[in-house]
């Protein structure tokens, strides 16, 4: 098992998700880190004043390229802990048993990358994608989630699917692992399952509880490719059953990512058989409202994390060409 993974290398102390774990009274900006095409030119950054029209930043080129696992760089994910230092977590191969993990200071110059092999313990396992990570202020630890398939764990709701490695069988279920100092690492264990093939988990606190929006991965004439939500009084779990969808019936949608501004909540995802990012906002989480036609991302984003910065941080990045 992943039980105590050495990590050496490493040049920071890590951690979290989408920056919402640090209250903070200095002006805030909001980021949003992405992949082009496969992943393969690495991460790329975007800015926004409102939640609505996103710029990209460094005219659109990468800030770093993947140099681990299959060298791709998709699904990124950077969140700020309570230190101040990003850390970001993303797929990198279609189908190795590992993720990637890098830290920096500025977004500008990271650590060496690391690849942890969180599902090393499960030799049947196909994958590991979309990891993210969230920093639990009640234990002061590391939460990394991701979703994986494993051949025969979950028969009730396997489905066999095409694609880059022929035919092979889903049956995706949240797991998860915890850190302190990103050197060890606890065993791997299942995170969520709701009884339906899901990936795309994220977490963000509401008051006193916490939301997680996943996607239900259903492949079936009736199924929609939607986006749920379920609610836990923990963020660790467990979470109650998901939601209703709560995207546009009839369109395939995937990489939820929130973003909270003000009273607001602006869910983002892409839209992905439609090629372009697509969002609602509520002020009740009960009520959404389609925003699509309001939003502007740069060309091509894919699959992103919307996260809160120190306006600093932001106007550092603008200073790189």
């Amino acid at each position: 098992m992943i039980q105590k993974v050495a990590m050496a290398a490493l040049l920071c102390l890590l951690g979290c998700q989408p920056a919402k774990t640090q209250a903070s009274k200095e002006p805030t900006a909001y980021l949003f880190s992405y992949f082009l095409d496969n992943g393969q030119d690495g991460l790329h950054l975007a800015y926004s004043e409102d939640g609505l029209t996103w710029t990209a930043l460094k005219s659109g080129q990468s800030f770093l390229a993947p140099a681990v696992g299959g060298k791709l760089m998709r699904d990124p994910c950077i969140c700020m802990g309570p230190d101040g230092e990003f850390h970001m977590v993303w797929t990198s191969s279609w189908q190795e048993r590992g993720i990637g993990i890098a830290h920096s200071r500025d977004l500008v110059t990271w650590s060496e990358q690391s690849f942890v092999p969180v599902m090393a313990h499960e030799p049947k396992a196909h994958n590991c994608w979309a990891p993210e990570i969230f920093y639990d202020n009640k234990k002061k630890e590391y939460l990394i989630y991701w979703s994986t398939t494993i051949p025969g764990r979950f028969p009730d709701t396997e489905q066999s699917r095409g694609d880059r490695a022929g035919s092979v069988v889903l049956n995706h279920r949240i797991y998860c692992t915890t850190t302190r100092d990103f050197k060890t690492y606890t065993d791997t264990r299942l995170f969520y399952n709701d009884g339906f093939n899901v990936i795309d988990a994220t977490i963000a606190p509401h008051g006193s509880e916490y939301l997680l929006f996943v996607k239900d991965e259903t492949r079936s004439p009736a199924a929609q490719k939607n986006i749920r939500v379920a609610t836990g009084q923990n963020a660790q779990g467990p979470y109650g059953p998901a939601s209703l969808p709560i995207t546009p019936r009839g369109l395939w949608v995937e990489g939820p990512t929130v973003l909270k501004i003000e009273d607001t909540w602006y869910l983002y995802y892409d839209a992905y058989t439609k090629h372009h990012y697509a969002g609602l906002k509520s002020t009740d989480l009960k009520t959404w409202q389609d925003i699509t036609d309001q939003l502007h991302f740069p060309k091509g984003t894919r699959h992103g994390t919307a996260f809160k910065v120190p306006l600093p941080v932001l106007e550092r990045l603008k200073a790189v060409h």
